[in-house]
């Protein structure tokens, strides 16, 4: 996605234009793998670009954001890995009968596994769906939830909160780990003589040992350099770390203009660097966002006044607006400091018409 956004390890690409079904991809450059969020229309991927997926992330199982899914089965199915699904209450239900409408007679040892995790306010539940048997679902768990996050590794956290469509639709906001980075000025404040103990420290840092293991430093008392263990590095680091906020991206699609929906996504999406969102409707069609619990222009720009976003990709402007989509960008009016980016209308062909279609006609049938 060419716009200018600096992220460290992310690289969100919309494979949507403005009227397509929404879908986004979300590199993790040093993991090599990605995160997709809904799967509506998929056939135009690149198998190298799907099967590089780790993780889906399903806003809803509206088809304009499910459909897909068949498409990201079929290139995925013999990687020998977990691929986890992360959605609303309800979803195992449907993955289990979409993968229950095929035959498995001839099933693999070393096909994946759909680990589908159905997130609740309170907590998250648990189901395999292993391919060595025939994509059979078992139940594994149910865990509280804690706080917002969904997903975690050492590059990125998912987060998600539940907003309403009349049915349960999760919100995501995805954030870039911190990374190890020292402030100079607070090194030299606290008297201590750059090393080898940076490596150590970094080492500790990005293997989870912060606070678990003691490092040598050296200090400076009077005029001499003086090595000192330090036993609590993880209070060390908070020391002399060079603060930063961590960039991110927000995705947001289908969700009715209410208070509790309004709260929801401010809360979480506040600040992101990147907003994907919703803004289905033009000001003029406001009753029918409300009547479908869609967002119009006057909607998002009520929202984007309190999120603040450094970038804002509106998506999934409804068909019926779609002869009137410049209005769209004159309409919104995003807040100082937020730059609004456009899409093409669509990034999808048409569909064929028979007379299209090459044919080889010469020679007797």
């Amino acid at each position: 996605m060419p716009y200018g956004m600096h992220f460290r390890y992310l690289e969100p690409t919309c494979f949507a234009g403005l009227l397509d079904d929404p879908v986004l991809w979300v590199k993790v450059r040093p993991w090599g793998r990605a995160l997709l969020f809904d799967c509506g229309q998929l056939h135009h991927l690149a198998k190298r670009v799907l099967k590089s997926v780790a993780a889906l992330f399903v806003s809803h199982a509206h088809m304009d954001h499910f459909m897909g899914f068949d498409t990201l089965v079929r290139h995925v199915l013999v990687s020998p890995r977990v691929f986890d699904i992360f959605g609303p209450p309800g979803l195992a239900d449907k993955i289990e009968h979409k993968l229950s409408a095929y035959d498995w007679n001839l099933h693999e040892a070393f096909w994946c596994t759909f680990q589908v995790h159905e997130v609740y306010p309170d907590r998250t539940c648990r189901w395999l769906f292993p391919g060595s048997r025939q994509f059979r679902r078992a139940f594994t768990d149910c865990v509280p939830r804690e706080d917002a996050i969904v997903f975690e590794n050492r590059w990125v956290k998912v987060e998600a909160r539940q907003a309403d469509h009349r049915i349960p639709v999760l919100v995501f906001r995805v954030t870039e780990q911190p990374a190890f980075a020292l402030d100079s000025k607070r090194v030299l404040q606290a008297n201590v003589v750059p090393g080898p103990w940076i490596e150590a420290l970094k080492q500790q840092f990005y293997r989870g040992l912060l606070g678990k293991a003691p490092l040598t430093v050296s200090k400076t008392v009077g005029s001499c350099n003086r090595s000192m263990v330090i036993k609590d590095t993880r209070q060390f680091y908070e020391s002399v770390i060079k603060r930063s906020v961590s960039p991110s991206i927000g995705y947001m699609t289908d969700i009715g203009y209410t208070g509790g929906n309004a709260n929801q996504v401010i809360d979480l999406l506040k600040g992101v660097q990147l907003l994907v969102g919703e803004c289905a409707f033009l000001a003029d069609h406001k009753e029918k966002a409300r009547q479908s619990y869609h967002l119009c222009t006057l909607d998002m720009n009520r929202l984007l006044d309190k999120i603040r976003p450094g970038c804002y990709l509106p998506v999934h402007l409804s068909k019926s607006c779609g002869a009137r989509y410049r209005e769209l960008y004159r309409e919104l009016q995003p807040p100082a400091g937020t730059r609004l980016l456009h899409l093409p209308l669509r990034l999808l062909k048409r569909p064929l018409l028979p007379c299209e279609v090459p044919m080889d006609c010469q020679g007797e049938c």
